[in-house]
Order: C-alpha cells, then structure tokens, then sequence
C-alpha cells in the first residue's frame, strides 16, 4: 500500500476523495465557533483541501498550521486562500514536524494513516502540543477498510491509545455529524498530560 505523497496527489487528482466534504464538518465548525481567543497557535495535520484552515482564517485566526504529505492539496489551499500565508501551508510529513502548538485540529487524519502508525500519532501530538495543548476533532467509530485509507476504529480503541497520555475530557458520539457519518464518528477533545 503506497501512501506517499505522489499516492495522495493522484487521489486528489483523479477526485479519489470521497471523504471530503467540500466544507468544514459541522462539529468542527460548532468547535470554532466557540473559540475566543484568535492567538492560538493551530495545527491541522493530513489537512487536505482544509476547509477547516479556510474557516479558521476567515474568521480571523491567522496562526494556522496545515501539513499534508500531498503537494496537490496544499496546491489546492493556495489556490482557493491565496491570502492564506504560503510558509504556513506545509507539504511534508506530519512526522517529521518539530514544532509547538496549542490546538491540533483532527479531521479524518488518524484514519488516514496505517493502522501500524497509530500509536506513532499518539506520541507524536503529545510532542507537538504545548502545556495543557488539546487535541480537538474527529474520528471514524466504525470499522472501515482495511487495505486504504480510511481505517476506522472505534472508542473503545482510541481510549487504551490516548488516556495514558491525554486526559479525555469527550470522546463521544458526535450529535451533529454530516449526513451520512449520523452515529459513526466521535468527536474528541483530548488535553495533554
């Protein structure tokens, strides 16, 4: 299974991406919505099309992060935000970041990488975020495929992953998913340890 850069940029190309939305997904946008303070320093890792950085930036947010190992898709945010600051658009591996912050943003990310590195993704938001940083988004709570992208999982998983490292504060079904995902995502807001 290849799932490097040029794998992702011809998904997008070919619109192999029926996990976009077009939009940002409406439990994220209830999450902005209620943020105050606009100095926050975000991270959306596996960002995509980023339709959650193009919301953040347009209400006023202008210390968002997106790295995506696909050149087509940070292509695509410069195209459709070229007021969106290029040095914060970052084409490369989420992995390899070395940098802090105080809210990472999931949206479908985790269940975009291999199964093999999800505990990887554990430590490495740990890492990322800063004193008492959250880990804030969503996750598929369905079994999904197992030979690409998505993966899915399931609470009961996500938990044994993220509680010696986070402290849960909601991990629940999400009430106002997008169409179709009705009941098979969670929305979780996670606090650093």
């Amino acid at each position: 299974m290849d799932l490097s850069g040029n794998a992702w940029d011809n998904r997008y190309l070919n619109n192999d991406i029926g996990w976009d939305l077009g939009e940002v997904s409406t439990p994220l946008k209830v999450y902005i919505d209620q943020l105050e303070n606009k100095e926050v320093k975000i991270l959306i890792p596996g960002g995509g099309n980023s339709y959650e950085a193009e919301y953040l930036f347009a209400k006023g947010f202008k210390n968002v992060f997106v790295v995506d190992v696909s050149k087509t898709a940070i292509e695509n945010i410069q195209k459709r935000i070229p007021s969106f600051p290029a040095s914060q658009l970052i084409q490369g591996n989420f992995f390899d970041l070395e940098d802090g912050f105080d809210l990472i943003i999931e949206q479908t990310f985790f269940c975009a990488i291999h199964p093999d590195l999800r505990q990887d993704y554990v430590v490495k938001m740990k890492q990322l975020l800063k004193v008492k940083g959250k880990l804030v988004g969503v996750m598929f709570n369905v079994p999904l495929n197992k030979d690409k992208p998505p993966f899915g999982g399931n609470k009961e998983a996500y938990l044994g992953r993220f509680k010696p490292h986070f402290n849960i504060e909601i991990m629940n079904v999400c009430y106002n998913s997008f169409g179709n995902r009705k009941g098979r995502e969670l929305f979780i807001k996670l606090v650093k340890l």
